[in-house]
């Protein structure tokens, strides 16, 4: 009985011992533990793209090529450069899709064709036939010797094209003058008469018939008359057009009076530039990007 009394009193002593501890201790321990689960938490940090920490200096002072930071300003360029091309080919093929459906319908479906055979001579005396037209372009131009004004003129202008087309945009061109003329203008003739204006010009005449054949192919107007005494006076008119010849020997455009030393030399480059063969503008048409030609 003394002893279960003295256990009792022995229990109530630590009990009150503990309850006088302070707490200051385990308020610290617990502080302690908190403070310690914050620093083991991982903090976000603004790393730049580079990999590299913001501030610290790359290895021996040289920037890596690992670099793909991206600012405002450069994105703003790529976007002005990145526009800029796709404009410029949009406005390039845009304009050769005009030309190509322009010369297409100059070639004009189910209209009399401009152009064909013909067989004529040139001032060496030598074959001159559509089939020389082949390979190369060609501008193609109806005169006579005798014309006081016009064809001279239009002549010294053709000469001015060549040179820029030659010079400028490497574009060679087979200019080639055909006489309305033949019972004055002998291959002698035309010889001596081309030698004043651009040398790479071909003149090509012919007998009455062959020549007069020759216009009708291009649809010229052909009013020499037929045998004509030596001597004898007369006029003659002609139409005053270029015609421009693809290397197929197919008509591609008429060039007028009113294209000078400038217009004619653009619209010769739009041509030259949107040309295609045969071939392939027909497997344009039948394309699924056929509808961009229509």
């Amino acid at each position: 009985m003394i002893r279960n009394v003295t256990n009792i009193a022995r229990t109530r002593l630590l009990t009150r011992r503990v309850m006088q501890q302070p707490v200051r201790p385990i308020l610290a321990a617990t502080r302690t533990f908190c403070n310690s689960a914050v620093v083991s938490e991982k903090k976000l940090s603004r790393v730049p793209l580079t990999g590299r920490p913001k501030g610290s200096e790359p290895e021996h002072g040289i920037e890596t090529s690992n670099s793909i930071e991206f600012s405002t300003g450069k994105a703003i360029a790529l976007f002005l450069v990145v526009g800029g091309v796709s404009y410029y080919v949009f406005t390039n093929e845009k304009k050769k899709l005009e030309a190509r459906k322009e010369a297409e319908a100059n070639r004009g479906y189910g209209k009399p064709s401009l152009g064909g055979p013909f067989t004529l001579v040139d001032t060496e005396d030598k074959e001159f036939t559509e089939k020389n037209l082949r390979g190369k372009f060609s501008i193609v131009y109806f005169g006579f010797s005798h014309c006081p004004d016009i064809c001279p003129d239009e002549l010294d202008k053709l000469g001015e094209w060549l040179d820029v087309l030659e010079k400028k945009h490497d574009i060679h061109l087979q200019p080639i003058f055909i006489t309305c003329d033949p019972a004055r203008d002998s291959p002698e003739v035309l010889k001596q008469y081309l030698s004043d204006f651009h040398d790479g010009i071909i003149g090509l005449t012919g007998t009455y018939d062959q020549v007069k054949h020759a216009c009708k192919q291009y649809r010229v107007y052909f009013s020499t008359p037929p045998n004509v005494k030596p001597g004898q006076d007369y006029l003659v008119d002609h139409s005053i057009f270029f015609y421009l010849m693809d290397p197929e020997g197919n008509f591609v455009e008429a060039l007028g009076r009113n294209y000078d030393e400038t217009t004619g030399v653009d619209k010769i480059v739009q041509q030259v530039r949107a040309y295609q063969p045969e071939s392939e503008r027909n497997k344009a048409k039948n394309s699924w990007l056929s509808f961009l030609n229509k």
